[in-house]
């Protein structure tokens, strides 16, 4: 999971208001109990010392914010009476929850984000198509691509001498659409860095589209017959098969990961080497199994590699603060560019101390190689 989305919440001194608000308005009494739920967390902010301006800053948002239908939640961080960083969750979180500490408390949104896969989808027919993408932030964008032949798209046997001439017609119009729809389909997929293009519906149309489709793009497309652009089709079958294409997308991710990590013979383990490496900047990747109970603490000082298992590993720090655990590494891998892999407790039960790391080199100071 790249966290560059994160960056702005470091780039600013604390503390910092964390809100994590089931905001669903699925229900008659919603907007009571919205009002009810936000107010109790109002008042823990406030006996956690949280300045008004940012409570306020938060307030605005909670209220002012554009309902969507169904199930889903709210993250909202601010400091200094001002919201750096809100975002709708595709579910209620665990509990809410509300947070004033010197980082911004970022697990749970990590954890409910999960991996992020950019994908395009487009559902076609033999005159063009409906394209729609989502980049890795979750940024939708939709297209609607009209291929340029719209005379003679059904192969017809009218017999006599000129049949064969109306067959080619009409398998060129298909073939010049598809390219259309190919480009369209080629631009988006760059433009959003996809990771999987799901090509739905008329079967010749996609296999067109597929064939068209250049090299590098080849082994990212997934062809399904599902989906249909007639008006008021239902579509429930396609989103289907885009969830789960996502899905196994993201899982391959997290085993990638994981394998990655195994090969390195037991360097990047445990709490204390992923601090080490840390500190040198030596992380590619943090493995973190997603575990709400956890507490831990690290010290941590105004640089992100600045962090310690202990104060007196700050010696050049003057003033180190104690903070939580998970909000000092995330941190520190938003300022060394690092990427983090949250993984369910059984995806890695063996883990040392819930956390490791793929490391971007290993040398002869690095903990656990050589005896270091």
């Amino acid at each position: 999971m790249q966290l560059s989305f994160l960056r702005p919440l470091y780039q600013r001194p604390g503390p910092w208001c964390s809100v994590y608000l089931d905001a669903s308005l699925d229900t008659q009494d919603a907007h009571p109990a919205l009002d009810l739920r936000w107010r109790g967390l109002q008042r823990q902010l406030a006996e956690q010392g949280a300045d008004e301006p940012s409570v306020a800053a938060i307030d605005r948002v909670v209220r002012g914010h554009d309902p969507m239908p169904g199930d889903y939640g709210l993250a909202v961080f601010a400091a200094e009476g001002h919201v750096v960083l809100s975002e709708y969750l595709h579910a209620p979180p665990r509990r809410d929850l509300a947070a004033y500490a010197p980082l911004p408390h970022v697990m749970p949104l990590l954890a409910q984000r999960g991996e992020q896969v950019a994908w395009v989808r487009v559902l076609a027919d033999r005159t063009g198509a409906d394209a729609m993408s989502v980049s890795a932030g979750g940024v939708p964008r939709r297209a609607h691509v009209t291929g340029r032949e719209s005379y003679q798209l059904r192969r017809v046997k009218p017999g006599g001498w000129s049949q064969s001439r109306y067959q080619r017609a009409a398998m060129e119009a298909w073939h010049h659409n598809a390219g259309d729809v190919t480009a369209a389909t080629v631009e988006l997929a760059e433009r959003v860095g996809a990771e999987v293009v799901v090509v739905a519906g008329d079967v010749r149309a996609t296999g067109m589209i597929a064939a068209q489709m250049p090299e590098r793009w080849q082994d990212l497309v997934v062809r399904t017959d599902a989906g249909s652009r007639a008006g008021g089709a239902d579509q429930t079958l396609l989103d289907d098969v885009t969830v789960q294409t996502i899905a196994e997308v993201a899982d391959q991710r997290v085993t990638a990961a994981l394998d990655r990590f195994g090969m390195q013979e037991d360097v990047g383990a445990g709490l204390d080497a992923v601090v080490a490496a840390l500190q040198r900047n030596q992380v590619d990747t943090m493995l973190i199994v997603d575990d709400p109970s956890a507490n831990g603490e690290l010290w941590i000082g105004p640089a992100a590699t600045d962090i310690a298992t202990d104060p007196h590993r700050l010696a050049a720090v003057a003033d180190p603060q104690r903070v939580r655990a998970d909000a000092a590494l995330v941190r520190a891998l938003v300022g060394t560019d690092a990427e983090l892999t949250v993984l369910g407790p059984d995806e890695a039960p063996d883990l040392v101390d819930g956390v490791g790391a793929v490391l971007r080199y290993v040398d002869r100071a690095t903990p656990g190689r050589d005896g270091a």
